[in-house]
């Protein structure tokens, strides 16, 4: 599963592109609690907290317990679009897990059931049940043991929309089913039938143990209107006409998988066919986006290839689709054999010029094997599916990309624990949770990723895959827990782990060192402390590089620190160049060594590690020393277009007297750099020192491919003098980039356009999630200053979005810029209707800031 996190290019009037900034945190720290070893009650200050040990127990977070193995699941389903039901019948084969049974106890949560039977040869026997709308509890009228099989069939109604509101900020809604635009009301948007299984949500679609330790194999018979393509796991075996306007679709999956990997779509798409290895590979996108599906989709079999051979073991399913739906309610979901994302990845070929969704392709793909395949046992465990599908996006990047691409996402999956460990601080394995929802945050996935870096770094990459492979075949189509995983290493390296695995996976916090380094006596000392408090977190056994360059000769040393304070020593004929802690970079550890400005320059300059050199230069943005400035000069010509970008940031205030040098030589790689964002960052930074100087660049830009270099150009172009410029702004109206759209509505709502009213409702209808969530507020600002008749008008589709749009971000955004709008006279009556219809305590708790 991977959450949307994907930024776009928004601002303010006039705020542009954000340039690179020092990548640090200091995390506040908080206790997870832990069950106390038991002692006798006294009656002084040391008596150990019983209701907290009582508590620790009764909240332990275990793995559901399997009475009974879901063998197979057979589910037979059709529409009730006006209703927005579906309307099944579920076959199920169970046997006892090991213990006999005589109640069979099914997640089927706000169904209308309208039969439960148990299927003995040509007969159907009915059972008598309970249910809560939540469990439906099956009295199976003896007892059965393990070597029995019995099968049950249960036809219901399935009514998603009528359950309680859920969700969280990584998977918005949790209705299992979702059917889009089902009365074809929205012109703009096609109607689908989509579905979304993780954490628990598909047992409000179909009856089932609804646990990621169960594992079954299935068929579905979807029957639809013959106008629509399905998808599900498996393969598809046969199509049959129902009538001249129904058919049912037969979907095989003869591998066992997890229930919250079953899926279904359902919509008007166009399938774009690949190979890979003789097993099909499928695109499905709107018939708009289908002569871009393989610029989008076309790296899959080269990655199919390329993590087949790297994990010694072949993907294991009979085919791999990837099909983009419409207002799906996270960024992507791994399953089995379909992988489902959002509709962000519709996108033309200029898009692609400026950035590509390889990440997110790699992510959900190496999900196949981690996650599907081999499955965490619980959400406590979920890191065991997460922390691989985001270390793919490093392994990619690396194999396809280069190395400083690759180094530039280890970056970012530390800033993004970071920030998120500046709030909370738990353990990775997080058996205490107040919602399984919760597990799905930087912790688990982006800190997850970096300790399988550390753990690659520390083992060696022969022994690393080694183990990997040993993991996947020991485990296949098994749920594991992260034992499972030391074991494999252990096996392969003959090494105990457990220190690494303690410290890392099942404990909270991160190192906190502090280190120095000096010269005397012919050696260099260097100094190393640990300084996280040591009574919440551990003390780190950490093994590292530390390179001592003399005379631009590199030597380099292993260390292992394992005591609170450590002191290393070198042998140095003469004061070192430079001491570089960490050499690798691979630890994820808050890291103070305090290095002179000349230290910091040679480390750029001879430096091998991308993280190494991106941190030097960071350091140096805003030193203004002449010394300084040459290697800032030089760094925008770097062979790396991330230092490019980075170097550009030290000359957004330029003073000096070369300036006018310095910019135009800006203004060249403005036009001449073969990165569009490096183009895009550089016509940024003109356009807030001399945006009249430059305006021919702007315009020039503004006819570049690159959706990234003509946002840029409008706003350069704004700030201007040019008298055409709403002639020539008006030409990009119809431009499909998203950054270019909200540039122009930026640009028409701070400068109080009154005519621009259908270009908005155009876009409105356009967009979706988070792009139509930001747009929304250019919406709001241009209505404040729009005619009367505009604002009334505005109003109305402003409470549409507010009260009926599926995703929550949006319709909060939509309630905010009605708000604003002082001239409309109903405007309290508005809001306080919307606040009434909302559902959604997330939503409900911005309101309380209103009444």
């Amino acid at each position: 599963m991977l959450h949307s996190t994907h930024g776009k290019f928004l601002a303010a009037v006039f705020l542009l592109l954000q340039f690179a900034s020092c990548r640090s945190s200091a995390p506040q720290q908080t206790q997870i609690p832990e069950t106390a070893p038991e002692a006798a009650i006294v009656a002084d200050s040391s008596a150990p907290d019983v209701a907290g040990i009582e508590a620790s127990i009764h909240n332990y977070r275990q793995a559901e317990t399997r009475l009974f193995d879901l063998v197979h699941t057979r589910l037979d389903v059709s529409f009730d679009w006006q209703k927005q039901h579906l309307l099944g019948k579920a076959t199920l084969e169970l046997r006892p897990w090991f213990y006999p049974q005589s109640t069979l106890v099914l997640d089927a949560k706000g169904f209308d059931l309208h039969s439960v039977q148990l299927l003995e040869g040509s007969s159907n026997k009915p059972l008598k049940y309970t249910y809560d709308g939540a469990q439906l509890v099956i009295d199976l009228e003896r007892e059965y043991s393990r070597n029995e099989a019995l099968f049950v069939e249960i036809e219901y109604t399935a009514k998603p929309n009528e359950l309680p509101v859920g969700g969280s900020d990584a998977i918005t809604a949790d209705k299992g089913l979702y059917f889009i635009n089902p009365l074809g009301a929205d012109p703009n948007k096609p109607r689908q039938i989509w579905t979304q299984g993780e954490t628990e949500a598909n047992s409000k679609w179909f009856p089932t143990i609804d646990a990621p330790n169960q594992r079954t194999t299935q068929e579905v018979y979807i029957t639809v209107n013959n106008r629509y393509k399905t998808l599900s796991n498996g393969i598809l075996v046969q199509s049959t006409l129902v009538n001249d306007s129904t058919r049912t679709d037969y979907w095989r999956m003869d591998q066992s998988h997890a229930p919250y990997l079953f899926m279904m779509a359902i919509g008007d798409f166009a399938v774009v066919e690949d190979k890979w290895n003789g097993i099909p590979v499928e695109y499905y996108v709107e018939p708009e986006y289908q002569r871009w599906a393989k610029a989008i989709f076309g790296n899959t079999p080269e990655m199919l290839t390329y993590f087949s051979e790297i994990l010694g073991y072949p993907y294991p399913w009979p085919k791999y689709a990837q099909v983009v739906v419409r207002d799906y309610v996270s960024g992507a979901m791994e399953n089995t054999s379909a992988s489902l994302f959002m509709e962000s990845l519709q996108v033309d070929d200029r898009y692609l010029l400026d950035e590509n969704w390889d990440y997110i392709i790699a992510h959900e793909l190496f999900h196949q094997w981690f996650g599907d395949l081999v499955t965490t046992e619980s959400w406590a465990n979920l890191t065991l599916n997460e922390a691989f599908a985001e270390y793919s996006e490093y392994l990619w990047t690396d194999y396809k990309y280069g190395d400083d691409a690759a180094a530039e996402v280890l970056l970012n999956q530390g800033d993004s624990y970071f920030r998120e460990a500046s709030e909370k601080q738990v353990d990775l394995i997080r058996y205490y949770y107040n919602d399984r929802e919760d597990m799905f945050d930087s912790h688990t996935y982006a800190k997850g990723s970096r300790i399988l870096h550390m753990l690659r770094k520390y083992v060696g990459d022969d022994a690393f895959f080694a183990s990997l492979n040993r993991y996947l075949k020991k485990n296949e189509f098994k749920p594991v827990e992260v034992h499972d995983l030391r074991l494999a290493f252990e096996e392969v390296t003959g090494e105990d782990l457990n220190w690494f695995f303690s410290q890392w996976f099942l404990a909270s916090g991160h190192p906190v060192l502090n280190v120095e380094s000096h010269w005397e006596g012919g050696r260099v000392v260097l100094q190393v402390e640990q300084q996280q408090d040591l009574t919440e977190f551990p003390l780190y056994v950490l093994p590292v590089y530390v390179d001592v360059f003399i005379n631009g000769e590199k030597t380099r040393y292993a260390i292992r620190i394992n005591e609170q304070k450590q002191e290393f020593t070198f042998p140095a004929s003469q004061q070192p160049q430079l001491v570089l802690f960490d050499a690798e970079e691979q630890l994820l550890a808050e890291v103070t060594h305090n290095k002179t400005p000349e230290a910091m320059r040679y480390q750029f300059q001879v430096a091998e590690n991308y993280i190494s050199r991106y941190k030097a230069l960071n350091s140096l943005l805003e030193d203004k020393t002449p010394e300084t400035r040459k290697i800032l000069n030089a760094a925008l010509a770097d062979s790396s277009s991330f230092i490019r970008r980075l170097a550009l940031a030290a000359f957004d205030d330029y003073q000096s007297s070369d300036r006018q040098a310095v910019l135009n030589q800006i203004a060249r790689i403005a036009e001449t750099d073969k990165s569009s964002l490096v183009r895009a960052d550089a016509l940024a930074l003109l356009a807030t020192t001399e945006p009249g100087t430059y305006r021919e660049q702007f315009r020039k830009g503004l006819d570049d491919r690159s959706y990234a270099v003509v946002a840029s150009s409008v706003y350069g172009y704004a700030l201007g003098d040019a008298t055409d410029k709403d002639a020539v702004f008006k030409g990009l109206e119809d431009a499909r980039g998203v950054d270019v759209i909200l540039a122009l509505a930026d640009y028409y709502a701070a400068t109080q356009k009154t005519d621009k009213y259908d270009w908005y409702v155009k876009q409105l209808n356009r967009l979706s999630g988070n792009d139509l969530y930001y747009f929304i507020n250019y919406f709001g600002q241009y209505l404040m200053q729009a005619p009367q008749d505009q604002v009334e008008k505005g109003a109305g589709l402003l409470k549409e979005y507010a009260t009926n749009h599926q995703a929550y971000n949006v319709r909060l955004g939509a309630f905010y810029a009605l708000a604003i709008q002082q001239s409309l006279a109903e405007k309290e009556s508005m809001l306080r209707e919307i606040a009434e219809k909302e559902k959604d305590p997330r939503v409900l708790e911005q309101y309380k800031n209103f009444f």
